[in-house]
This record gives C-alpha cells, sequence and structure tokens, in this order.
C-alpha cells in the first residue's frame, strides 16, 4: 500500500515501513511457459521489472469495483486487509497476474493525503536476488546520492514480524506519487504462511513466485501498459529509479515520459496536483476473445477484447 505513509514512519520513528499484495499460493504446472531462468530474468540489463501500481479513486468508483461481479470473473479479484510493520493496516481492491498486479483505493481508505483523489505509488521489483542492490548502486550516478533503503515486514496475525521485502526510494519528498524499487525476503519465502512457490533457480525472489496461480481460472493475465498522471517533482523523483532499473526512458508530448523494460510499458503525464491519478491500465488475456466486452464500473470503463487484450480507463 501507501509507500508514503511508511516512509514517514521511517523517518519519524525509524521503523521502516510500505505496502503491496499479500500472499501468493500455488506450484508452477509443466506447459506454463516458464522458460529457463536465465531467459526469463535477463532482458538486456533489466535489474527491476514492474510489478505493481497503486491508485487512489473517487469513492463511487472505488465501492463499484469492491463490489463488481464482473471482475470476479475477469481477474483473480481480491479485497483484502493486510498489516505491515508497526501495526499499519490496509485494506485495498486487487487484480492479480500471473507476474503484476494493480492496487486500488478509494478517497479516505487511506489517512492525509496518500488518502486523496489522485495519489498513487509504483513498485519495480528484482527477479533475481541482490539485484535490488545492484540498481541502487547505479543511482548515486544518476544524481540520487544518498538513496533511502528500507525493510518492510508482515504481521501473519500472531504479532511476530516476518521480514517481507527490501525497498529503495530516491527522496522523502512527494506530493501525491511515489515509486520504489524492492525485492523480496527469502524469510517470507520460508514462511509456510506466505503459500508462496518453490525457486525455480537459485536467488529466484521473482514475481511469479510471488503470486498465486489463480490467475489461470481467468481472463486477465498482466498489466501490460500503464498509464499515470504526476507532478513534475514526483516524476522527476521517479526517472532516476526507472533507469536504474534498467527501463529506457523517452520523452513524451507534454511534458511526460515513457518507460519500456521488461515487457511492461510505464507512461507518466506531467500535471498539476489536482489533475494527477490513475489513468489507464492495459491487461494482455490468457486468451482471445471473440468479441468486445464493455464493462461500466463507477466512473471508470474496462473493455475487453476483441483479441487479447483489454484497456481500462479511470475518469477524473
Amino acid at each position: 500500500m501507501s509507500l508514503h505513509r511508511a516512509l514517514r514512519t521511517v523517518l519519524v520513528l525509524l521503523v521502516t515501513l510500505t505496502g503491496a499484495l499479500g500472499a501468493g499460493t500455488g506450484t508452477a504446472l509443466a506447459g506454463d511457459g516458464r522458460a529457463p531462468a536465465d531467459q526469463r530474468t535477463r532482458h538486456d540489463g533489466q535489474l527491476l521489472f514492474f510489478n505493481h501500481a497503486y491508485g487512489v479513486l473517487d469513492r463511487e468508483t472505488a465501492d463499484a469495483i469492491e463490489h463488481s461481479a464482473y471482475l470476479r470473473e475477469f481477474a483473480n479479484f481480491q479485497v483484502r486487509t493486510t498489516t505491515g510493520a508497526d501495526g499499519q493496516v490496509w485494506t485495498g481492491r486487487y487484480l492479480m497476474g500471473r507476474e503484476t498486479y494493480l492496487e486500488l483505493f478509494g478517497v479516505g481508505d487511506v489517512p492525509g493525503q496518500d488518502g486523496e483523489l489522485g495519489a498513487g505509488g509504483l513498485g519495480i521489483s528484482a527477479e533475481r536476488s541482490g539485484d535490488l542492490d545492484r540498481a541502487a548502486a547505479r543511482l548515486p550516478g544518476l544524481g540520487v546520492p544518498e538513496p533511502i533503503a528500507f525493510q518492510q515486514t508482515r504481521d501473519f496475525g500472531d504479532g511476530v514480524p516476518v521480514p517481507w521485502f527490501d525497498a529503495v526510494l530516491t527522496t522523502g519528498e512527494y506530493d501525491g506519487f511515489g515509486a520504489w524499487g524492492m525485492e523480496y525476503r527469502p524469510e517470507y519465502f520460508a514462511d509456510p504462511r506466505g503459500t508462496t512457490e518453490p525457486a525455480s533457480y537459485p536467488g529466484d525472489v521473482g514475481r511469479e513466485r510471488y503470486l498465486p496461480d489463480a490467475y489461470r481460472d481467468h481472463a486477465m493475465r498482466d498489466v501490460s501498459s500503464i498509464r499515470l498522471a504526476v507532478t513534475r517533482r514526483d516524476l522527476d523523483s521517479t526517472v532516476p529509479l526507472l533507469r536504474a532499473g534498467g527501463f529506457t526512458v523517452q520523452p513524451a508530448p507534454g511534458g511526460g515520459i515513457v518507460a519500456r523494460g521488461g515487457g511492461t510499458t510505464i507512461r507518466f503525464d506531467a500535471v498539476p496536483r489536482e489533475e494527477a491519478g490513475l489513468r489507464e491500465v492495459t491487461f494482455t488475456l490468457n486468451g482471445s476473445q471473440a468479441s468486445r466486452h464493455v464493462e461500466r464500473i463507477g466512473r471508470s470503463v474496462l473493455t475487453v477484447g476483441p483479441g487479447t487484450r483489454a484497456v481500462w480507463t479511470f475518469g477524473h
């Protein structure tokens, strides 16, 4: 969930926090398309890959998403509550794919500026142990002399925090959006309550290992592209992390940027804070859809098919 609340806790209480989705489950089946490790995790020097993004939506849309019967058919959809470090608790709406997921909140679901309309965040993660450190080592050369490192934990309900993932940020200052690099901890994979998959190769800390295989029972497979509107300050803080992770960053019309890497395209528009927010998500599907289906969900529109993709656009 909110990286920003996490960071404030780091700075004020010297406790490290951030947020993300909970457990995964299942063992990969033969014929699921898993390539050898060196092919799956090395993409021309890519160290960090799109893991998930979250956005804060208007209350009408968030409530419609939470109660949508169609989304439960379309994706491995969950509404779940997670307890992180220092007892921080959040409830999100999740659409989970094979390696990537989307997390959605409504206005006021989290306190302060992190619960305001248009707030959001982006996590990019390592597939191999040690790649977060390698990416972080690039940041000083990209204009970030002192990256902020911290560790998130998860409480499974017994009051004992389990190391969840390590993370790095470029700054503690933000208007409404922040990005972080992350690497799942071996302690989390080793805890049976995490119900994650066994490693597929030495040093496997990947997204597919972490997420459940229930995506196979739905249309949605993964997030292939996402478009977010953020302030110039928040964009400038995000670009060095994307570059450090191995994304190719190019300018876009209107002063934004397009980042490509690891099979995912991320577009940022630079806007005033009052215009910020999640704008569009494109999904790849598990199979080709013969016809086009349009589902209106609050002030958003999800268009599925025809073919092997779906596009979800969000109003403002």
